[in-house]
């Protein structure tokens, strides 16, 4: 009896030791994260000629996860897949010039913002007499946008404005110049990309004003990611004061409607 006694509490502690060494290992987390992009948004996120990643994204995710510490591998994954791969654990964070919106708080975290950008039109250059959204609703002009974006949505405020869907922004851009539309509404780091890089749209169109909205960007996390978040606030926070930040956005000419915030 006395030996059975024995083996069985010896039985015990061992089986209890070895459970704890198996919860310290597991507690261990791998540094190395998956974050996800997509690539279709130049010049914040897209495939370059060598068909890699590349952008003002690109560049300041690699900066962040590497001050924070972590090894890191970036994909190209389509928006409709980046929110519910980031809740699912596919990811561990999601950038794709991704607006704060408090709706989307309530099942997803933000960084601190890293750019302030929002909505910019061009407009014909032979449309004249006409300095603001409201005197081009008076107008009925047709405006392009991309369908179901944050421009989108913005140009349903103008009753008198004509609104034409496109599947892309490119392709708003592509049938102005056909004159298919009288103007184009988009993310003003998009807009003045396309601006700067055809010479003929340069000269046959022009800014309507300054930018029309502010949207911050962040990079998303799981809300139960505390101590991620508490590592890419700190690091996003370090690469902004000591003015990285602001050397991508000249390195990739974002344009004076996207500003570089300074973290408060």
């Amino acid at each position: 009896m006395l030996k059975r006694y024995l083996f069985k509490t010896i039985f015990s502690v061992f089986f209890v030791w070895c459970l704890g060494c198996g919860q310290g290992s597991h507690e261990v987390k791998d540094p190395r994260l998956m974050i996800a992009i997509d690539a279709t948004f130049a010049p914040m996120s897209f495939l370059n000629e060598q068909r890699e990643l590349d952008g003002f994204e690109v560049d300041l995710i690699k900066e962040v996860v590497k001050n924070a510490g972590f090894d890191y591998e970036l994909v190209n994954v389509e928006w409709g897949g980046l929110f519910g791969g980031l809740i699912t654990e596919k990811f561990d964070l999601v950038i794709s010039s991704i607006t704060i919106l408090e709706e989307r708080k309530n099942r997803m975290a933000f960084s601190i913002p890293y750019l302030q950008s929002g909505v910019a039109v061009l407009v014909r250059k032979d449309i004249e007499n006409v300095d603001n959204l409201e005197q081009l609703a008076e107008t009925n002009a047709m405006v392009g946008a991309q369908i179901n974006t944050t421009s989108y949505y913005f140009l349903q405020k103008y009753a008198g404005i004509k609104i034409k869907t496109y599947e892309k922004f490119g392709h708003a851009i592509i049938d102005m110049a056909n004159k298919g539309n009288d103007a184009v509404v988009g993310d003003s780091v998009q807009v003045n990309y396309y601006f700067n890089k055809n010479k003929e749209l340069s000269q046959n169109a022009r800014f309507l004003g300054s930018r029309m909205t502010s949207e911050s960007y962040g990079i998303v996390l799981r809300k139960s990611d505390l101590e991620l978040k508490r590592k890419i606030d700190a690091s996003l926070t370090e690469t902004l004061k000591n003015g990285t930040v602001q050397k991508l956005h000249d390195k990739w000419n974002l344009g004076e409607f996207a500003a570089v915030p300074m973290p408060e």
